[in-house]
């Protein structure tokens, strides 16, 4: 028998590990499994080898559909001191703690709970459910089912992506990008610096620039003035180089993202440091010809732009009881799916502050939240 309520079945799915590092297919499974005694009809898209992602519909096969998505994936729990095992489930005065119960697999606790109730109604759209994989390493793992999706499925009016957002409907958020740039120079005895291209002053240079390139983005600002901070980001978290202070260094890299308004040119910036990579060069060159910049993209994550009054916003807001949208900071896969054309809005039950950090947790009231959430959206499906 499998578990029934909200809270049994998010005991369930955490008891899984699927760190983003490891496998989500015995989770996968268990929920197949769960929707197979209900006889609910799924798919699996594949990503890679040891992660799939799993696409379900209840209700008839038409469009206009609504979506709720999720990802399977946690971040992982190394050097985090927990106050009990991260892959049990405790409660403690009405607190759920566990590695993902607030980020995210307590709205997908509720989508499974659902489906008896969702079974009986006579919907007249179809309810599916998207749970994706590696969102917590770049939201690429949903990006197969999105495409596919596109190319093969009836096509959906709404997706609703289930991030703890404290149950408010948000409607925006940024971008974030992120990108590795290696500086190749060529090696000399310090004392002969004429005779060597130091890798590392030239990534300094472009560092510079990205600084640069940070202070131009304060002062544009955010026009809506909606997002916290009020304007686009670029930030440079890695660096490394050199093996000695008497050698001139001949490899330098850094990796470095941006975190963009939704409506920004993702491509702004990386021009820029093209740009400079293409003044640099020839100096380098004319010193050693091996010598030059390379700069690839690591992860790309559409940011969520705001459509006003869209099926998503309008149904989200009317399931919430809310009057009103926000914006958040983080990332979600929600834009992906608006890139290919369907409409799409973040609200989850549990707050991002407890995301990511030892004992993890979601309240149980949210959990009730996200019940008569689900609750009203059927009936509208009807």
């Amino acid at each position: 028998m499998f578990p029934t309520t909200s809270e049994d079945i998010l005991a369930a799915l955490i008891a899984f590990d699927t760190t983003s590092r490891d496998s989500n297919i015995p989770l996968i499974a268990w929920i197949e499994d769960f929707l197979d005694s209900h006889g609910v009809p799924h798919l699996r898209v594949d990503y890679e080898a040891g992660k799939t992602n799993l696409y379900a519909t209840i209700g008839p096969d038409v469009e206009g559909g609504v979506v709720l998505s999720g990802h399977t994936d946690v971040v992982p729990v190394d050097g985090q001191t927990w106050s009990s095992d991260p892959f049990t489930l405790m409660e403690r005065e009405g607190l759920l703690y566990g590695r993902g119960t607030a980020d995210m697999k307590g709205f997908i606790a509720v989508c499974l709970a659902m489906v008896p109730q969702f079974k009986a109604m006579k919907l007249a759209r179809p309810i599916h459910f998207a749970f994706s994989c590696d969102e917590e390493v770049g939201c690429r793992g949903v990006v197969p089912l999105v495409e596919h999706m596109r190319d093969h499925l009836k096509r959906p009016s709404a997706v609703i992506v289930g991030e703890p957002t404290s149950m408010q409907v948000v409607n925006a958020h940024k971008s974030a990008v992120r990108y590795g740039t290696e500086v190749t120079g060529h090696e000399s005895h310090s004392a002969l610096t004429d005779r060597g291209v130091n890798a590392i002053m030239v990534a300094a240079e472009l560092v510079s620039e990205l600084n640069r390139v940070r202070e131009d983005l304060i002062a544009e600002g955010d026009p809506t003035g909606r997002f916290d901070p009020p304007y686009s980001t670029v930030h440079v978290g890695v660096i490394k180089g050199g093996t000695a202070n008497n050698i001139v260094p001949r490899a330098c890299s850094f990796s470095w993202e941006t975190r963009l308004l939704p409506t920004a040119d993702r491509q702004a910036v990386p021009r820029r440091i093209a740009a400079l990579a293409r003044k640099l060069e020839p100096a380098m060159k004319a010193v050693a010809p091996g010598t030059g910049i390379a700069t690839e993209k690591m992860t790309d994550v559409p940011g969520l732009a705001p459509e006003q009054d869209s099926a998503a916003e309008i149904l989200a807001l009317h399931c919430a009881h809310a009057n009103s949208t926000h914006t958040v900071s983080y990332c979600t896969e929600a834009g992906h799916f608006q890139s290919i054309g369907i409409p799409a809005v973040v609200c989850g039950p549990g707050s991002i502050e407890q995301a990511h950090k030892p004992d993890e947790f979601i309240a149980v009231e949210q959990l009730r939240k996200c019940e008569t959430f689900m609750q009203r959206l059927a009936a509208k499906c009807c």
